[in-house]
């Protein structure tokens, strides 16, 4: 294997990564305020569906990122509604969502299936930093959506580690008691980050549909939804470990099309199969390296908060 067939497998890895990117920085967000979506897989098919035909109708692949953000955004507020406002099981909230989500997309997405993308990203390079040698091919020859993840990382970061709302947040997800108690109101608090969580997931839906991959076909994250919960526990609720774990699941789902690109006489189902093994070895390791220390899982976690019961 050439050293230029290892960039193009590392460049693939950071594009099949990206839609896991999204979602997952949208769910560290929301369980850092310490509510627990499951509903990630339904927002992203949601998302999927939404941006694909918007994007169709309009010839405009940025109205249809629009409306699969707007989407998951309202998705998101349903399961914030059930499980902050009326104080259901948030588990049993996002379970539900993620069956509505797939149902209600494979039904809008049924006259959808073989049409042919109406917009899609299209691979942008910047002029200069294109040309360095590896990285340039890697990271800074991809589309738009891309480069809006890491700006992402970037500016998520900053405001969890680094400004009183991201404190607020964390605060939230550790010890909503205080939070209230010093006059913040914790359910604003958790309803817009699960709100801008879902946000994310539907824009990692609508990178599949118009990028990754542009077209619908039902069922189509095969599963990232659910690695993208996954990968926060790997992440250890950390943004940059987010898109490492990302970027790695990418790359093993790249290698397995490469391989076969190749002629290697692997089964395809096997090949399919590596980046969800890769993603439970991951965690099986992850969970034995913070078995004798905290592993920074927000203390209130999926528990519902009450002022009455403060």
């Amino acid at each position: 294997m050439s050293f230029n067939y290892l960039i193009a497998i590392l460049a693939a890895g950071v594009v099949a990564g990206t839609p896991i990117l999204f979602a997952s920085l949208g769910e560290v967000l929301t369980e850092r305020a310490g509510i627990l979506n499951l509903g990630v897989e339904g927002m992203m098919l949601m998302g999927a569906v939404t941006g694909f035909s918007v994007a169709s109708v309009t010839q405009n692949v940025w109205l249809g990122l629009v409306a699969a953000v707007l989407v998951g955004g309202l998705m998101a507020l349903i399961h914030a509604i059930i499980s902050i406002g009326f104080r259901a099981n948030q588990v049993a909230s996002g379970l539900a969502l993620t069956i509505f989500g797939t149902g209600l997309s494979a039904y809008f997405g049924r006259s959808l299936v073989g049409r042919p993308a109406g917009a899609v990203f299209n691979a942008i390079k910047i002029p200069e930093i294109s040309a360095i040698p590896v990285v340039g091919p890697i990271l800074f020859s991809q589309d738009m959506m891309v480069y809006i993840s890491l700006i992402l990382v970037a500016v998520i970061c900053f405001v969890l580690y680094r400004t009183k709302t991201g404190l607020l947040i964390r605060a939230t997800g550790e010890n909503p008691s205080a939070v209230d108690a010093l006059g913040h109101n914790v359910f604003l608090i958790r309803y817009l980050s699960v709100i801008v969580g879902g946000m994310l997931a539907g824009a990692g839906g609508a990178y599949l549909s118009l990028a990754y991959s542009p077209s619908w076909v039902e069922n189509m994250t095969s599963g990232r939804g659910w690695i993208a919960v996954a990968l926060v526990i790997f992440a250890v609720w950390n943004p940059l470990r987010a898109l490492l774990g990302s970027w790695l699941f990418g790359i093993i789902a790249s290698l397995g099309l490469h391989l076969q690109a190749l002629g290697v006489m692997i089964p395809s189902d096997f090949l399919q199969m590596l980046p969800y093994v890769f993603t439970f070895v991951v965690l099986v390791a992850t969970t034995r390296e913070t078995k004798f220390r905290r592993s920074g899982t927000p203390l209130a976690l999926g528990l519902s908060y009450s002022r009455e019961e403060r």
